[in-house]
């Protein structure tokens, strides 16, 4: 029958995430709706499709994985992204978090991914075509602290690979009052998720928001080069 297949995963998607909200991981109307509309199916490898709305991380190119859906909601709460904002994703991996980010800033935020991956690059890039948000996400491959987006400023940022500290080129990068959320710790060890937040003063404060499990983010300032 024409049309089940998008049924069904319409269907599983509102059970995940109203599974989410129950546990409060989902909190407000706009993340749930942005969760609601992105089809995480066609983000995934096509032998991943029937699992995509399990809530676990699932592999994808270059031992890379797509987070799990409950991860995805933290990031996205914790940043409370509002209409308008500029956002940037480091190791933009899949390519769903650019989805949800752009379906929460508008037509008038912009938003922004970089992959260093080659083989990981174009898997998120033919996601996002395939879903529709190709035209409406900025990409860009290769190291983001190589300069190549330096003089540009963000209200958001995130990092979407766990490095030993947060990426010192990162936070110059933030606008006043912006936040930039990423995984510290060892590559395969102990990881915590870390908000950053720049005050007015262009101080940063930081705060953990618990412990996490990322592949390394390669690179200069990455867990592996």
């Amino acid at each position: 029958m024409a049309g089940k297949p998008d049924t069904e995963f319409a269907e599983k998607r509102k059970r995940l995430v109203d599974a989410l909200a129950e546990e409060r991981v989902v909190r407000s109307d706009a993340v749930r709706k942005a969760m609601l509309k992105v089809p995480r199916e066609d983000f995934v490898p096509a032998e991943h499709r029937k699992a995509a709305y399990d809530d676990t991380p699932l592999p994808i190119p270059a031992e890379a994985t797509i987070s799990a859906p409950h991860m995805h909601a933290m990031y996205l709460e914790a940043a409370g992204l509002k209409p308008g904002q500029d956002v940037l994703e480091v190791g933009f991996g899949s390519g769903i978090l650019l989805a949800y980010a752009k379906e929460l800033v508008g037509a008038k935020g912009s938003v922004t991914g970089v992959e260093i991956s080659p083989d990981v690059y174009i898997f998120g890039k033919r996601n996002l075509e395939r879903a529709g948000y190709d035209k409406k996400v900025r990409l860009m491959s290769g190291d983001v602290t190589n300069g190549a987006l330096a003089k540009e400023k963000f209200d958001r940022i995130f990092v979407s690979a766990t490095a030993p500290e947060v990426p010192k080129p990162l936070t110059p990068m933030l606008k006043t009052g912006g936040i930039l959320i990423a995984p510290v710790g060892d590559a395969y060890g102990n990881q915590e998720l870390v908000l950053v937040m720049k005050d007015k003063a262009g101080k940063l404060l930081m705060k953990s928001l618990g412990p996490v499990a990322f592949v390394p983010l390669r690179g200069q300032y990455g867990s592996r080069g």
